[in-house]
């Protein structure tokens, strides 16, 4: 069990600007970053980061919350594995206390597989160094291949023994479970026998871009036929190949930094291109490129170049990708070898300086590419040269952005000798077609992040009006709580003529003094259970610290009230994600006029509730005409004329909750 001193040290440094850099690609925007959301398909920003508040909201999904929770949520960590996480990214010693069998029985069946495979990781990469047999095979290929031991160990490359069940019976007597090794495809268990499943195979670590274990890649080096040369890891519950990247680890922050991700085939290619000091590049592992490889990618740049192999099969690779990148609104470059030549050959005999000035004369964009990889073919056959053409516009069709396709357009028809104005009618045809198998389809096609129209405007009855002013509540806490202000006492009196008068005075008082104060002399308490929980939870806070530090509250709250203080707090961001700046729309500060948004707001609440209690009069008006209902009606009076004072005190601010 991790100290609570470790995880104070680790909330005091953490970052969570810095954490989620790592992960996503961030942007200024204003005191905040924006993004793409790293938890759903979009291509407009619609994920936000406050460092002033150390949090963030994705908008899209509508989840949020402080760094452990974007780890949590993101790397699927229990709350000890992400303070882990975070202790390692900021060289903090985890100090440990002694587990209760309760919390170890808390492991569950992912954190157990991700033990194994981390556990098999060190178990391959031991071997073999310091083995006999690893030496002799694994170690000699690897260096064979031109790997130094820096690169070696900076990729965790291993070697699994050729007897039948090594690593099966190392771990089972470590102490792993077999479940667990089956179900992480580790171990084959027929007939009670186990088997490694990648024994004689040097191996290659799979790791999630947080740098957790996810399987393994597995080459065979014996001369048997029957055997895979390559072999991956199952699909299991941590283990997706068409969401993972081989080398995304490694390489996120050199792809974020240089804006621009080299996309190769194999596990060596990657690591070669590493050693030759090119890091921004990352494998598809061997199996075909699928939309949520790219948008891992899509996360951290924008901008892809496909280095193919020399040969026939690397080309149609190539060709299958271009498409899938396009569509998920990238810029794609393409960039080929001589012939006999792939990236892991090429870098071996290049420098990093020879390596960058090849590829930026010899990467062409995908219009480029397609032309020089086919015209000469179709130059003298009309029907060849259609079918190019029309092979060139179809991958401009799936382009997003309207301006780039026109642009596209423009270049296809200089290359390929044919008119404007046929490419963009074909171009048309293509993406009416597209829009109707979509509807056909039942898919609504995806629409950039965009403001809403609030239903309340036209339709006020729908608005939850105690919902809405609790929230309110709480909001004013979080962001002004322990500031000072200046209020306006005021104090109802009745005149020997019954007529209510309204006595005012200024008094200084902190924020969540004067709301506290308030709603206790009012005796009201906030309906909403989950509201009413964060109140009280603030309260204490506010009366036990001097000061309000807003990452300190938000990393010791609890879980269950992290999502809806994290909504609150960004509901304001909201508006940089649409640049009203831009548009010259000024939107109102309300630090402006605290003290005058906390009256209003307490003064509706109070508006609100005297108006229930009229209503609750009302039902309690008997319909006999002999009943006596003056005392009632008395009451209901008095209750008016506050509503007429509270009314002139607000304003025009009531008619929002009419």
């Amino acid at each position: 069990m991790i100290s609570k001193s470790t995880i104070d040290a680790v909330f005091d440094a953490v970052r969570v600007e810095e954490v989620i850099q790592d992960f996503v690609q961030l942007k200024r925007a204003g005191s905040n970053y924006k993004g793409l959301s790293p938890f759903s398909d979009e291509r407009s920003p619609s994920f936000m980061v406050s460092p002033v508040k150390q949090i963030w909201k994705d908008f899209s999904s509508g989840k949020g919350g402080n760094a452990i929770a974007f780890i949590m949520e993101h790397e699927h960590f229990t709350y000890p594995e992400a303070i882990r996480y975070l202790a390692r990214k900021y060289n903090i010693e985890i100090e440990e206390t002694v587990a209760s069998e309760e919390e170890k029985a808390l492991i569950d069946a992912r954190e157990s597989m991700y033990l194994v495979l981390e556990y098999a990781r060190k178990y391959f990469h031991d071997k073999m160094l310091n083995s006999d047999e690893g030496q002799a095979i694994g170690l000699s290929y690897f260096k064979e291949r031109g790997f130094t031991m820096d690169t070696i160990k900076k990729f965790s490359l291993g070697f699994s023994p050729e007897q039948w069940d090594a690593f099966s019976k190392e771990a089972l007597g470590q102490g792993y479970k077999l479940e667990f090794l089956e179900s992480t495809g580790m171990t084959i268990n027929k007939e009670d026998r186990l088997t490694d499943r990648f024994r004689g195979r040097v191996m290659f670590p799979i790791l999630s871009m947080s740098g957790r274990v996810l399987g393994f890649g597995g080459r065979i080096l014996g001369n048997d036929k029957k055997a895979a040369k390559y072999l991956n890891s199952p699909e299991s519950d941590v283990y997706h190949k068409s969401k993972v990247l081989y080398g995304l680890f490694q390489a996120k922050q050199s792809i974020a930094k240089l804006d621009t991700c080299y996309l190769v085939e194999g596990y060596t290619d990657v690591i070669q291109m590493h050693q030759a000091g090119i890091e921004n590049v990352v494998s598809s592992s061997g199996t075909a490129l699928s939309p949520d490889q790219i948008r891992l990618i899509n996360r951290l740049t924008k901008n892809i170049t496909v280095l193919f192999d020399g040969d026939a099969a690397g080309l149609r690779a190539s060709l299958r990708g271009i498409d899938l990148i396009l569509e998920e609104g990238m810029n794609v470059k393409v960039c080929g070898f001589p012939d006999g030549e792939d990236p892991d050959s090429f870098a071996k005999k290049h420098s990093s300086e020879e390596l960058q000035e090849y590829f930026a004369k010899n990467s062409k964009d995908f219009i480029q590419f397609k032309a020089s990889l086919l015209v000469d073919d179709a130059k003298n056959d009309p029907v060849k040269k259609a079918g190019l053409i029309r092979d060139m516009v179809t991958s401009i069709s799936k382009i997003p952005d309207r301006i780039q396709r026109e642009i596209y357009i423009q270049e296809c028809s200089r290359i390929m000798d044919i008119s404007e104005q046929v490419l963009t009618s074909t171009l048309a045809q293509l993406v009416n077609k597209e829009k109707l198998d979509e509807l056909k389809g039942d898919k609504k096609p995806q629409k950039a992040f965009e403001v809403v129209k609030n239903d309340a405007a036209t339709n006020s009855e729908k608005v939850d009006v105690k919902y809405e002013l609790e929230r309110r509540i709480i909001e004013i806490l979080l962001l002004y709580g322990n500031t000072e202000e200046d209020f306006e006492e005021s104090y109802l009196q009745s005149d020997d003529e019954g007529n209510i008068q309204t006595i005012t005075n200024i008094q200084k008082s902190k924020v969540f003094q004067k709301i506290f104060l308030s709603l206790q002399e009012d005796e009201v308490e906030l309906a909403n259970p989950l509201f009413r929980d964060i109140y009280n939870d603030l309260i204490e806070y506010f009366n036990q610290h001097q000061e309000f530090v807003m990452e300190h509250y938000l990393m010791r709250l609890p879980a269950q009230y992290s999502l809806e203080v994290t909504n609150i707090l960004m509901e304001e961001e909201r508006e940089h994600l649409h640049k009203w700046e831009v548009q010259q729309i000024a939107v109102k500060e309300k630090a402006e006029s605290i003290s005058q948004y906390v009256s209003e707001t307490i003064l509706t609440l109070r508006w609100f509730l005297v108006h229930g209690i009229i209503d609750e009069l009302k039902k309690s008006l008997s319909t006999d005409p002999d009943a006596d209902n003056a005392e009632i009606l008395g009451l209901a009076m008095d209750y008016y004329r506050l509503i007429n004072a509270f009314s002139t005190k607000l304003g025009r601010v009531m008619s929002g909750f009419r």
